[in-house]
């Protein structure tokens, strides 16, 4: 039988007499929370403050052609353009294979085979690797590789490279494969997290294996798969080191026009005049406005990718 409840035992966090270890521990929870709320608060406020001085539609969709260093001039339009082209690429080519080794992973692989460890060791080892080194493999890989066979395979005798140079299609598949650890994780606790009895109603009114999948599974599981790739696009939207080698350009007089062009990037931009501006006092608001720029950019791209998931997950419950 049941003793019925004493109101007047109940402590601050529950029922029950007070405890002072799990007071101590919930305070220390929240005062973290609080203290990292606030180093975000900083550094949002610090950049918005300094960089709001020159912020302006001018500097959003302006060029860089006369001088980019220059306030007065400066415009970092086609910087937004290629960190744009090459995140929603880079999305593109990330979220099919992902999806489709968590899927492998989830729905045929067995959990002790061999290859199944090898690919999980793989991908987990993947997540671990610094940005730096998958520029280095870009570089190795993807443009003397994949892009110099093609030059000697479909422009025999031409001394100007094609597709064996620095480009957009090269930068947006480096950070598909740095980010594809996370697209997969992502994809995995999504499909991890469909009641098994939806399977097995599927197969017993004679759907095959692959049916329910496209037709019960992923449908389900979609919120979860454009929740990895907010997280992707998070990751990847300010990365500078991948695209270093493979693909930003330091300065372009036109807006790169094919998946062989080099870009100008927002991200390498805020780099090159940290580093590079002949007078940084002079550059600052220029640096700091690039920077709120990019924010803006990856909040918005996230924002939309949060609506498409918002309107999904509606979509299922008036289905279910």
């Amino acid at each position: 039988m049941n003793r019925p409840i004493n109101l007047a035992a109940r402590g601050p966090f529950g029922v029950g007499r007070f405890e002072p270890v799990s007071f101590f521990c919930t305070g220390l929870t929240g005062a973290a929370t609080f203290l990292i709320l606030a180093i975000l608060a900083v550094i949002l406020g610090n950049i918005i403050w300094h960089g709001g001085a020159g912020f302006s539609l001018r500097f959003i969709f302006g060029s860089a052609d006369r001088d980019m260093f220059d306030p007065a001039r400066a415009g970092v339009g086609p910087m937004v353009f290629g960190t744009a082209a090459r995140v929603i690429l880079m999305t593109l080519f990330v979220l099919p294979v992902g999806v489709a080794t968590a899927i492998y992973l989830t729905e045929y692989a067995r959990s002790g085979a061999l290859l199944t460890r090898v690919i999980r060791s793989a991908v987990n080892n993947l997540a671990g690797v610094p940005s730096i080194v998958f520029g280095l493999f870009g570089l190795g890989f993807f443009i003397s590789a994949v892009g110099g066979s093609l030059d000697g395979l479909l422009y025999p005798g031409n001394p100007k490279p094609v597709w064996g140079k620095p480009a957009l299609i090269w930068a947006s598949l480096t950070l598909a494969v740095m980010t594809l650890p996370v697209v997969i994780v992502a994809t995995e606790e999504s499909l991890r997290a469909i009641p098994p009895g939806l399977r097995e109603a599927s197969l017993a009114l004679g759907a095959t294996k692959l049916q329910t999948i496209l037709r019960i599974v992923l449908p389900q599981a979609l919120p979860g798969i454009l929740t990895g790739s907010i997280l992707a696009v998070s990751r990847a939207a300010g990365e500078v080191a991948p695209i270093l080698f493979t693909g930003a350009a330091y300065y372009m007089a036109s807006l790169p026009r094919a998946l062989t062009d080099q870009f100008m990037d927002l991200a390498y931009h805020v780099f090159v005049l940290s580093t590079q501006a002949p007078d940084v006092d002079k550059s600052r608001p220029i640096l700091y406005g690039t920077v709120v720029v990019l924010l803006g950019l990856t909040f918005a791209l996230n924002v939309v990718a949060i609506l498409i998931r918002t309107r999904v997950r509606r979509r299922l419950r008036q289905l279910g």
